[in-house]
């Protein structure tokens, strides 16, 4: 299971002068796995502690001291930690607050020593003020469920990859080829990106298998609720997160949940379920400068979830029945945005948490809404995205006109095709596009 990330985790292997790092994202994301295969790969030795497993390394760090924490931990696991050669892991990092404050200490006493943090909800632990959360003495790393391009690597599509990560935007995509990659994107839609799943896929190739994993996956985040809601919390929890998948991409009302429901409690409990980065807000934004934050309004927002193949789980559609439909057209479309805004989060700096954004206008008798603003340089893109192979794009026009924009981007199932300043783009190309606007310039 290759995973992008791996290439950040070597830089910061390297770099001089790096912290300690914690690597953060939702549950089953794999954060364990790709530490591990770090360690494995580019370390003499990695000595991993889980807390929750063996709670008994918490007396490890009573002390502040790291080189008497490491002189007790190389005791009960009976083995060495050699600083520059060694890896410690910490992981379920959340359970020993401690560790977590320790962090700073082996930056200023212990540099030399790789030590990487993780955990299934340490979002709520790094928010604890009682857990002396070491600032500027950590580096971070978040990670997401894996992506079309690596769904391509799990499955041995070498040479569609190869092909996708070559082309420039006055290519022309022979017809069979882009009939593979939408076959091949309509498979992702159904699979998604959590990382067991396309294991399992990769090896058996049943569908259905893939989907009760999918169940059985949105069952263990229900049962997460208990461990960072309290008993009150859980029920609008519970509840937002059964309905969250039929809203995505959509404007959002608290009154879309239940309308017989508290709005304040429904407000706190999506503030959970982002914190534990199973929903992303889409956020409204002006888009009259950079940074794109400074004009968003945080009651203006839509809603993301996690990952497109858990989407399609809580449909309860078949997954036979989803091959054989136009898979991005269910649901309005919003499948596609779903695609493009869980892969735009992977596109940004991954030592920083994601933020995605969309821009609108109300005026009377010209309305319009732009799917996707992201900013790359200095430069401020809007993107539409369409579900089918037509579409009109009055409110890109409107975008580009008031904004003096000098590129907009079109995403759908049609081939590259350039109109002015609007480039049209298979909606399967959206993580070459920062290259491919790069190697325009």
């Amino acid at each position: 299971m290759k995973r992008a990330i791996i290439q950040e985790l070597i830089k910061w292997k390297n770099a001089p002068g790096r912290m300690p790092l914690l690597v953060r994202g939702a549950r089953q994301t794999g954060k364990s796995y790709i530490i591990k295969r770090l360690g494995q790969d580019y370390f003499k030795n990695t000595i991993i502690i889980n807390f929750e497993l063996e709670p008994r390394y918490k007396n490890c760090f009573k002390t502040l001291d790291p080189k008497k924490v490491i002189q007790e931990i190389e005791i009960l696991s009976n083995q060495s930690v050699v600083p520059g050669e060694s890896l410690l892991f910490l992981d379920e990092i959340q359970e020993c607050p401690a560790a977590i404050q320790s962090l700073r200490y082996f930056f200023e006493n212990l540099p030399n020593l790789h030590v990487i943090g993780a955990g299934s909800f340490l979002e709520f632990s790094l928010g604890e003020k009682t857990h002396g959360m070491p600032v500027g003495r950590v580096e971070f790393q978040y990670l997401y469920p894996m992506t079309f391009s690596e769904m391509l690597i799990v499955l041995a599509e070498d040479k569609i990859l190869e092909f996708m990560k070559n082309l420039r935007i006055t290519d022309t995509i022979p017809t069979s080829i882009h009939q593979k990659l939408l076959e091949l994107m309509r498979l992702y839609c159904i699979t998604g990106g959590m990382p067991q799943v396309l294991a399992h896929y990769s090896e058996h190739r049943n569908l259905l298998q893939c989907r009760h994993m999918q169940t059985a996956l949105l069952n263990t985040y229900r049962s997460d609720f208990g461990k960072y809601a309290t008993r009150v919390q859980q029920q609008f929890c519970e509840r937002v997160f059964e309905k969250a998948p039929t809203l995505i991409c959509q404007h959002f009302k608290y009154t879309d949940i239940d309308p017989d429901l508290d709005g304040r409690s429904i407000k706190a409990a999506i503030k959970l379920l982002c914190k534990a980065n199973v929903l992303t807000p889409i956020y409204y934004t002006s888009a009259n400068g950079l940074p794109l934050s400074a004009t968003q309004i945080e009651k203006r927002y839509k809603l993301l979830f996690l990952d497109i193949g858990l989407v399609q789980a809580s449909s309860h559609i078949s997954p036979e029945l989803l091959l054989n439909q136009d898979l991005m057209q269910i649901n309005r479309g919003t499948l596609t945005e779903q695609f493009i805004g869980q892969h735009l989060i992977t596109l940004q700096a991954s030592n920083d948490r994601a933020t995605l954004y969309y821009w609108q206008r109300d005026a009377r008798g010209s309305q319009a809404e732009v799917d996707y603003v992201i900013a790359l340089g200095s430069q401020i893109i809007p993107m539409e995205i369409k579900a089918g192979k037509t579409g009109r794009l009055k409110s890109l026009h409107l975008f580009m006109e008031s904004h003096k924009s000098q590129l907009g981007i079109k995403l759908s199932q049609e081939s590259f095709n350039t109109r002015e300043k609007i480039w049209v783009v298979p909606l399967y190309l959206i993580e070459e596009l920062p290259r491919l606007i790069e190697n325009a310039r």
